[in-house]
């Protein structure tokens, strides 16, 4: 097994030891980013990103990207396509991930990746990744709870399936599975940075995980971690999600 390690929330370098991975075989993406905007910095890594995952593709390897935010899964989705593959996404997230610039009040990033991949402001990063928007039907998000007044508002009026862990409507075809670990109620994993309660536990997360990849559909798995280490925490329970993940 590969996996592709992008060490970074949004464009901050975090240290590899955020990452308890299984194993010494990854491929650690990172570069020297511009001196620019924010976009302009993603779109300069995620096109790493996406040429690595479009090479294992292509190469007939499934990709595993783990990564500290939710925004490199556009790369993911981008290099998915760029190899041929024609792929939907299903998002596990406790939030919405829907916000555009304009709706978010707090202006963070990571809230707005999953109305990007179905066509907002392609200008900023899709756009540039030459990712192309898939139709609001092709999104699955998966037990997202903890939504702005905006994200549901948006949610209620579009056709992005909703769905909680234990019955995700699959997509035809070719899939593109994103795990944000934090869809996790937040008493089974410490230390989440965005901590959502009254969600599913880390053994039906994982059941549901291991279900879709059954399917034999699954082109690409990307895994966001935006977690920090509490004092005292020896790292075991994230590693031990991260195996359980990346071998399901």
């Amino acid at each position: 097994m590969t996996i592709t390690l992008v060490p970074y929330h949004q464009d901050e370098r975090l240290p590899d030891s955020s990452f308890p991975l299984p194993g010494p075989d990854f491929i650690p993406v990172t570069r020297e980013l511009p001196e620019s905007g924010i976009w302009e910095r993603l779109a300069a890594l995620f096109e790493l990103v996406s040429a690595e995952v479009a090479d294992q593709v292509t190469g007939g390897t499934r990709p595993s990207v783990v990564s500290g935010d939710c925004l490199v899964a556009e790369a993911v989705l981008a290099g998915v396509q760029r190899a041929g593959v024609d792929a939907s996404i299903v998002w596990f997230d406790a939030h919405g991930d829907v916000h555009s610039p304009e709706s978010s009040t707090s202006g963070y990033l990571g809230g707005m990746p999953l109305r990007q991949i179905i066509g907002d402001h392609p200008e900023l990063l899709t756009g540039p990744l030459g990712l192309r928007p898939l139709p609001e039907e092709r999104a699955v998000l998966v037990d997202a709870r903890d939504l702005d007044p905006a994200e549901a508002e948006f949610l209620a009026a579009s056709k992005v399936r909703r769905c909680p862990v234990d019955d995700v409507a699959l997509p035809d075809g070719p899939l593109v599975l994103h795990v944000d670990v934090d869809v996790i109620d937040e008493s089974d994993l410490p230390g989440l940075k965005y901590p959502v309660g009254n969600g599913p536990s880390y053994d039906d997360v994982l059941a549901s995980v291991r279900r879709i990849m059954a399917t034999g559909r699954v082109a690409a798995l990307d895994i966001a971690c935006p977690w920090h280490l509490p004092e005292g925490d020896d790292n075991t329970v994230r590693a031990r999600l991260l195996s359980d993940l990346l071998t399901a």
